[in-house]
């Protein structure tokens, strides 16, 4: 099993940022692409970034230019850095891995407990 464990989320003023981070551990045999998505009170969950292992990224237009998604891939992490937050940014924020464990036969999506981003004055 594949175990994602997130950090850095909190309350930040408008225009204000903050950095999350999700390390995954376990069993890992190899993990694709990682992603971060984000649910708001009363909404679905929708993708915020996700870079894959190559290096290659993809954004929700309302997060352009001003959140950056970045992996190290010797830690098995991957950060989500936050700049010129908005209220409308406020959501809880999951991790997302597409990995394989060592005797699966194909890869699966694990995902992180969430953490809240809060983005008020």
């Amino acid at each position: 099993q594949v175990q994602l464990v997130e950090s850095g989320g909190g309350l930040v003023q408008p225009g204000g940022s903050l950095r999350l981070s999700c390390a995954a551990s376990g069993r890992i045999f190899a993990i694709n692409a990682m992603g971060w998505y984000r649910q708001a009170q009363g909404k679905e969950r929708e993708l915020v970034a996700g870079i894959t292992s190559d290096g290659s990224t993809n954004y929700a237009d309302s997060v352009k230019g001003r959140f950056i998604i970045s992996r190290d891939n010797a830690k098995n992490t991957v950060y989500l850095q936050m700049n010129s937050l908005k209220p409308e940014d406020t959501a809880v924020y999951y991790c997302n891995a597409h990995a394989r464990s060592p005797y699966a036969r194909s890869y699966s999506d694990y995902w992180g407990q969430g953490t809240q981003v809060t983005v008020s004055s």
